[in-house]
């Protein structure tokens, strides 16, 4: 049995309160990369985010809201990892400062001051050992594959992953998708469109063949 980690869903970083900033990821990749993996007999830990939708049974789920939270729950899990798996969309910047309460609405304008979040994928990556490492690249519908493959492997590269899945945005929500996984030695595998749960079965099955091949002597 392998254990996988996952990250899945948006994350919130709340400006006050109530108000927040956030993205559309709805968590269904990630629940579906978590219940094929609990398929084929993987120990999983799922790091979710705020969804709607349920977690698969069967699977060890740590709820998070925040960047800073999924970090430490995915810190605290990676150690007895074998694979980890970042589904996840965390919001690249949050407020430097949250206030108090609800702010009340004045007739002046506001200046949002932001501040990067941590990039969690590279941050384990950079440690991995012989753990595998796979991470994904959303890209905009309007560039094209060909240039989110070409950004993906960039990422690729730049924070030491394995592989890495390659997606368009309008991809968020829906129940299907096409992917194409970047490979670290270059090869890309186009995967036709396809429903979600049969696109985490191939993913998982692919970040477990690399996984066996490292950890075969």
């Amino acid at each position: 049995m392998v254990s996988i980690l996952i990250t899945a869903g948006p994350t919130r970083e709340y400006l006050d309160d109530v108000r927040f900033l956030s993205n559309g990821s709805s968590g269904r990749m990630g629940c579906a990369l978590a219940q094929a993996a609990r398929n084929a007999g993987h120990g999983v830990t799922l790091v979710l985010g705020p969804v709607e939708i349920i977690a698969p049974s069967g699977v060890a789920v740590v709820h998070v809201v925040s960047a800073l939270e999924m970090q430490q729950a995915a810190e605290r899990a990676f150690p007895k990892c074998d694979i980890v798996i970042a589904a996840a969309a965390v919001s690249d910047w949050r407020p430097a400062t949250r206030a108090p309460g609800k702010p009340a609405r004045g007739p002046d304008e506001q200046v949002l001051r932001l501040v990067p979040n941590p990039d969690i994928v590279a941050g384990l990556a950079a440690r991995k050992g012989p753990r595998i490492v796979v991470g994904f690249a959303l890209e905009a519908a309007s560039a094209g594959m060909p240039a989110a493959i070409a950004r993906g492997r960039q990422k690729l590269v730049k924070k030491a992953l394995d592989a890495v899945v390659v997606n368009l945005h309008d991809t968020i929500g829906s129940t299907s998708a096409q992917f194409v996984v970047c490979h670290r030695e270059g090869r890309d595998e186009e995967l036709p469109r396809m429903d979600k749960e049969a696109a985490a079965a191939r993913i998982v099955a692919m970040a477990e063949q690399l996984w066996r091949a490292r950890a075969t002597p």
